[in-house]
């Protein structure tokens, strides 16, 4: 089960996966990756960018985009690559 985490950064969200996600690496809109889940989360609208480290990943956004249209297609993602 996901969890989502709100940040000190009001652009940046947690989501704790509850097992191993490799990393640390991070992935930046608009550099070229070959991981498969950082592509897919990068290709919502918003996103910035992608850390993962430990059991969680990061995601951070615009400030102008909306976390209700970001945080159900993430974690949608995320159950994908990680349930």
């Amino acid at each position: 089960m996901i969890q989502v985490e709100s940040t000190p950064n009001p652009n940046a969200v947690k989501f704790s996966v509850g097992r191993s996600v490799g990393g640390p690496a991070t992935f930046v809109a608009g550099q070229a990756t070959d991981n498969e889940m950082a592509k897919e989360l990068l290709d919502l609208p918003g996103v910035t960018s992608i850390f993962l480290t430990a059991d969680f990943v990061t995601v951070s956004k615009t400030p102008d985009s909306d976390w209700g249209e970001i945080v159900p297609r993430a974690t949608d993602i995320l159950t994908e690559h990680f349930a």
